[in-house]
Parts: C-alpha cells; sequence; structure tokens
C-alpha cells in the first residue's frame, strides 16, 4: 500500500484529490493538510511513502515544505498550476521526485505516483522544454538590486544599502530593464515573479 499525504490550500480540490487517490486499490490517503507547515508534521507523524503538495499556500509554500522534507525518507510530489521555470528549478534543487501541473489528465496522478516509487522521476514536459529555454538574466548584483526594488527600496536607498553610489544604482536599474524587456520597474518586478526567480 502506498501511503500519501496531500497538502493543498483549496479545500474542495483537497477532497477531490484525496478521494481520487482513495479510489486506487493500491493508495491511501492517511494525512491531509492546508499548508506547507501542516504538511511537514504529518509527514512526521505519519511517514508516507510520498507526500502530494501545491506550491502556493499559506504559512509554509510548498516549496519550503519540499526543502525541508528532503532528508525524511518521504518523497515529495509537486501538484501546481504554476509552470514558473524558476519554482521548477527550485523544487529540483528540494529534491522533488515529481512536478506535475494541475490541468494534466487526472488518470496521471496514480501513474505518475506508481511511477516516483518504483524510483523515476516524472515531470510536466512543458516545464522541461521552459527551463531548459530560459534561464534568469540577471548577474547576482542585478538581482539583488531587483529585490530591493520589489521591497519598495528606492535608487537612493539602493544604493546606501548596497554601498554604490546613485548613478551606478541608475545604470543596473537600466539594465534590468533592458535585459528583461520591460519599460519600467514594475514590470520588471513582475516579469520576474511571473517567471519564478524570486527566491
Amino acid at each position: 500500500m502506498i501511503r500519501i499525504v496531500i497538502a493543498e490550500d483549496q479545500r474542495m480540490l483537497l477532497g477531490a484529490l484525496a478521494s481520487l487517490i482513495d479510489l486506487e486499490e493500491d493508495m491511501q490517503v492517511v494525512g491531509k493538510a492546508s499548508n506547507g507547515e501542516d504538511a511537514v508534521k504529518l509527514v512526521q507523524l505519519h511517514q508516507p511513502d510520498i507526500c502530494i503538495m501545491d506550491i502556493e499556500m499559506p504559512v509554509k509554500s510548498g516549496l519550503e515544505a519540499a526543502e525541508e522534507l528532503r532528508r525524511s525518507g518521504c518523497k515529495v510530489m509537486i501538484l501546481t498550476t504554476f509552470a514558473r521555470p524558476g519554482y521548477f528549478e527550485r523544487a529540483l534543487k528540494a529534491g522533488a521526485h515529481g512536478y506535475l501541473l494541475k490541468d494534466s489528465p487526472s488518470e496521471e496522478l496514480a501513474s505518475s505516483i506508481r511511477s516516483i516509487m518504483a524510483g523515476r522521476r516524472i515531470y510536466a514536459p512543458e516545464l522541461i522544454d521552459e527551463a531548459y529555454g530560459q534561464e534568469n538574466p540577471l548577474t547576482e548584483r542585478e538581482k539583488e538590486v531587483l529585490i530591493l526594488m520589489a521591497d519598495g527600496k528606492n535608487t537612493k536607498e539602493i544604493a546606501s544599502e548596497l554601498f554604490l553610489t546613485t548613478g551606478t544604482v541608475r545604470n543596473y536599474i537600466s539594465v534590468i530593464l533592458d535585459k528583461l524587456h520591460v519599460s519600467n520597474r514594475i514590470e520588471a518586478i513582475m516579469r520576474f515573479k511571473e517567471k519564478g526567480w524570486f527566491k
């Protein structure tokens, strides 16, 4: 019997996933969580074989929970609506054994669980194409500048925090806008977020 914990913050979907899995003769849902923190607790409590995890959840995200469960012996499968290269990269780094999209056919879920239990890794094909097609174009310093912009800091504040002149920060910002093909700071932050590049 494959023992499973599911973490999903949308109650209806959580119930539907559990019912779907319980229909399989070789699978049993032993715990349901609505956030990443509860998922980690349930995994520690029930010692399941696999934890199916959404990404964007309250208290602790699925990626943070996956990072925490990395050495637990429980395999993690990400099940999300977000086909973002940055999320996928983070999931791979956290040791996730699977990354499926919620719009995949429902029969794919059970077969993916069995494949993961057999030692394979299962990733949505569109993510693999996307991940290898798009690297984050910003340097570490440019990322620092963008993260401070996202925190609402102005040019002067960024300059003082990074020990740079305001002119240098302005140059960085113009390079960031250029590299991300956007025309202002807000769009740059949105683009970076869409791609899942914020860590």
